[in-house]
């Protein structure tokens, strides 16, 4: 099986998921709050795959940049039938590290950034709380180190130290560490150590 057909297996049996806990808590917390004038609130749904959260963050008309390393799975998010009418869509294929984005309200990164490597890690985690506006939020994952694919060099892994460490720029507003033992979307089995945040930038 090539690359290509691996990722479309996976949108296949991911992409019709529904959105994420993480963000739905994030935008039900900006929903609670007064919407900035004279614009529509612009989030980056980094690793956004064929959009199963991008899709409910364009249905509560926010403007969205999804970013994707492949190709496919940016194809896929603009071939999707529930796209709102009209929507603010914007998209980019790059790895994080060579991807660029501006100023916004939210970054989601849905299981997004663990996929990052050790090397490039600092780098985009230090573009994301700078391109977050004051009272912007971060939604996403970390992996932590009792995870099963804890030692592959090319995915990035954080103790609760460390991971304290990251957020101290932000008000963590939701957070909950897991450990569980289930399969992949791939079907393979897994133990996974995993959190689970959203943060507000302080």
């Amino acid at each position: 099986m090539t690359g290509r057909e691996s990722w479309q297996s996976y949108y296949a049996k991911t992409g019709a998921r529904p959105p994420r806990a993480t963000l739905l808590f994030a935008l039900d917390r900006f929903d609670a709050e007064p919407a900035p004038a004279g614009r529509p609130r612009f989030a980056v749904d980094l690793g956004s795959g064929n959009g199963r959260d991008t899709v409910e963050i364009l249905r509560r008309d926010w403007r969205v940049l999804a970013i994707d390393a492949e190709a496919a799975a940016l194809e896929g998010l603009r071939a999707r039938p529930d796209l709102p009418p009209g929507a603010g869509l914007e998209t980019q294929c790059a790895p994080f590290a060579a991807a660029t984005w501006p100023a916004c309200d939210l970054v989601n990164a849905s299981f997004a950034l663990p996929l990052t490597p050790p090397a490039t890690f600092p780098a985009v985690w230090a573009r994301i709380v700078a391109a977050l506006e004051p009272g912007g939020r971060f939604a996403g994952q970390l992996y932590g180190p009792r995870d099963s694919w804890f030692g592959d060099p090319t995915i990035t892994f954080h103790d609760r130290a460390e991971v304290d460490a990251l957020v101290r720029p932000f008000v963590v507003e939701h957070w909950r560490e897991e450990e569980d033992d289930s399969t992949t979307p791939r079907g393979r089995p897994k133990h996974w150590h995993i959190f689970h945040i959203v943060a507000r930038r302080r």
